[in-house]
């Protein structure tokens, strides 16, 4: 009986280790834990308590906004939106509020894959410069905070980067040359910061990126002639900068480009004629100082939801070839100095006066009758 008692207890003893061992195996190393309750101190949430399921040896078990690999129990991505559909915020009512910063404790979690820390209204300090010695990060998206400081000067590092989402922040000091580096690249927002200084002339080199929005910030130079090489690009919004010179012509021979968004700027000379027979349906040129006539080259290929060229220094006729256009739904050629009878029929025969005002001598429908 003894020798049976002893075996038993060899068998519960070593099932014990067994269990022991897969249940460390399966959760996430403490390393990866230490940092993640790092970062949580960082931060306040007066208001949802979402860090509240952090508790635990296993932080890949429930804990709120993270997610690691299957194979390596590694964290992979935190995901915490302060404006989601996720029952907390329904019951609390309310959307996120949180305080404090984002601690360089992130950097120690050398997996990982995304970091969304977005729409929390109150998070500030600086984007850790260490983030960018996370190989695997393929999602940085920080937008609606208060972030301030730079974007890291060796941003380019990061090779796997696919999106990067500062908008809305405080974000100041130029773009990066490493940016261009970023070949993965593609959605950059960076709208609604203080960014000066210029476009890298060699932005051209990001193959990838399908959406670059930069509006909002105090950009200045040139729109630089590389970025037609951008094949991809089909959302190019630099309005409301101060970004001079002229629009290149190679813009309008993108071969996906759909909006194109300039207004509030201080561009000038002529509007290239390639734009008006483009795939380019929502064109915004509005408050600059653009020169010249509008080129009559309307035809088939264009297609516009909004045309907007108000606030120029545009003067001769409107063109009777916009009549030939596919479609333009709202049109704006206001405070200009045009001239002369607005043409009859599509699309003008919907247009409201607004579209025509404080120009130098326009007359006709919707504007008073053309004096003979």
């Amino acid at each position: 009986m003894s020798s049976i008692k002893f075996l038993q207890a060899i068998t519960v003893t070593v099932l014990i280790l067994t269990l022991s061992l897969t249940a460390t195996v399966q959760s996430c190393p403490p390393s990866d834990r230490a940092a993640l309750l790092a970062f949580r101190a960082a931060l306040h949430d007066p208001y949802l308590g979402i860090f509240n399921s952090w508790t635990g040896t296993d932080c890949c078990h429930k804990w709120y906004g993270v997610s690691c690999d299957r194979g390596s129990r590694r964290v992979a991505d935190i995901n915490l939106r302060g404006e989601s559909e996720d029952p907390i915020f329904e019951k609390a009512h309310r959307t996120g509020f949180m305080t404090g910063y984002i601690s360089p404790a992130i950097c120690k979690l050398n997996r990982l894959s995304s970091i969304t820390v977005a729409d929390w209204k109150n998070i500030s300090g600086e984007i850790p410069r260490c983030i960018t010695s996370l190989p695997f990060l393929r999602i940085i998206d920080l937008i609606g905070n208060r972030i301030s400081g730079p974007i890291p000067y060796n941003i380019g590092k990061l090779q796997r980067l696919t999106v990067l989402n500062i908008a809305d922040n405080s974000i100041s000091g130029y773009l990066p040359p490493s940016l261009t580096n970023l070949r993965s690249l593609m959605h950059l927002d960076i709208r609604n910061n203080q960014i000066s200084g210029p476009i890298p002339n060699d932005i051209g080199r990001l193959p990838m990126l399908s959406r670059a929005l930069l509006s909002g910030n105090k950009i200045s130079g040139p729109i630089p002639e590389s970025i037609s090489r951008i094949y991809r690009l089909a959302d190019l919004d630099l309005s409301r900068n101060q970004v001079s010179g002229p629009i290149p012509e190679s813009l309008g021979k993108m071969a996906v480009l759909s909006t194109l968004n300039l207004d509030m700027n201080h561009i000038s000379g002529p509007i290239p004629i390639t734009l008006f027979n483009s795939g380019i349906s929502d064109l915004n040129l509005s408050r600059n100082s653009l020169e010249g006539n509008i080129p009559d080259v309307f035809g088939v290929r264009s297609y516009f939801t909004v045309l907007d060229l108000s606030y120029n220094r545009l003067k001769g006729s409107i063109p009777k070839s916009m009549a030939s256009a596919s479609y333009i739904g709202h049109l704006d050629l206001s405070y200009n100095h045009l001239c002369g009878k607005i043409p009859d029929g599509v699309p003008f025969d919907h247009l409201e006066a607004s579209s025509f005002v404080y120009n130098d001598c326009l007359c006709g429908k919707p504007l008073k009758a053309c004096v003979n």
